[in-house]
């Protein structure tokens, strides 16, 4: 899988995707929340589970669920169970399997190339954006809120501890005079986000769905942020080639910018240092957030 893998510049709007395939529709997911194909493992049950979770198997001596993602979106499956593949991914500290009909290439793609004009309404709430490759629709799924709604229990790692906000509190005063801008394009985990700094004090914050919606808000003079919170996987413009873009900016370029990805591998936190972000942070470190926050916003 690794091997297969496209060297894309720093900063470029691209990366690469895993297209699979639910019976005859195309799906997505990034290449850097994968790390391996394998075909059918097998499983054992969970019982009390989701409908759409299949049990637990065993890969290289590391045990991971499995999640049916037709099941979950209410496809029938085209083939039998045995003949399907399993797309083994690693985001917010977890490893799990995602169990598909097919696997079939890499592709490397643009940021402009995601189309979000029918996100939230004839998508539904689990596709994010439609990718339009070689006469088709490809939908690139938001597989931390499928897997939220799989593990409901997942979404309590996104509350502040108490302390944390009295912590706050201590260190910088009024929270609510700091205003922070937060790119992030899952619905749910900007929700999440927004809670986790109220939580902490910080009432005064801003959300937009991607990374250009960030940029015309950083250089709208009639306005002005304190610090950058920013998602790596967003349309239009990813978070890596934000950052860049503010650090190269002679008016932003001492903005604060922290980088609160899923998929904060070693590659990839070396990627967001080399282009000046000034923290990296991977979810659901929502503590670790509020905490660097405060850190980031002392120092100014």
């Amino acid at each position: 899988m690794r091997d297969e893998r496209i060297l894309t510049e720093v900063g470029t709007n691209e990366w690469q995707v895993v297209v699979f395939l639910l019976g005859d529709q195309s799906f997505a997911i990034n290449v850097d929340k994968t790390r391996e194909i394998l075909r059918w493992t097998g499983v054992r049950p969970v019982p009390r589970s989701h409908e759409a979770m299949l049990g637990i198997t065993t890969v290289r001596g590391e045990v991971i669920p499995l999640i049916d993602l037709a099941a979950f979106l209410g496809h029938v499956p085209q083939v039998e169970q045995d003949q399907r593949k399993v797309i083994v991914a690693e985001f917010n500290k977890m490893k799990l399997g995602f169990v598909v009909d097919a696997v079939e290439r890499i592709y490397r793609i643009n940021s402009d190339e995601l189309d979000a004009t029918l996100s939230g309404t004839f998508l539904g709430e689990n596709a994010l954006y439609v990718i339009k490759r070689e006469g088709r629709n490809i939908l690139l799924l938001d597989y931390e809120r499928i897997v939220q709604v799989v593990n409901p229990m997942l979404s309590a790692q996104f509350h502040v501890d108490s302390r944390m906000a009295k912590n706050v509190l201590q260190e910088i005063g009024d929270p609510n005079k700091y205003k922070i801008l937060v790119a992030e394009d899952s619905p749910l985990i900007r929700k999440l986000i927004q809670d986790a700094l109220g939580e902490g004090g910080f009432h005064n914050v801003e959300l937009v769905s991607h990374g250009k919606a960030a940029m015309d808000r950083l250089l709208d003079e009639g306005d002005s942020f304190h610090l950058l919170i920013t998602d790596i996987e967003m349309p239009k413009m990813d978070g890596l080639t934000l950052t860049r873009r503010v650090k190269e900016d002679e008016k932003l370029r001492r903005l604060p910018v922290i980088v609160f990805s899923s998929i904060m591998a070693d590659d990839i936190k070396r990627k967001a240092v080399s282009i000046g972000a000034d923290a990296q942070i991977t979810k659901p470190e929502i503590d670790i957030l509020v905490e660097t926050v405060c850190r980031l916003l002392v120092q100014q």
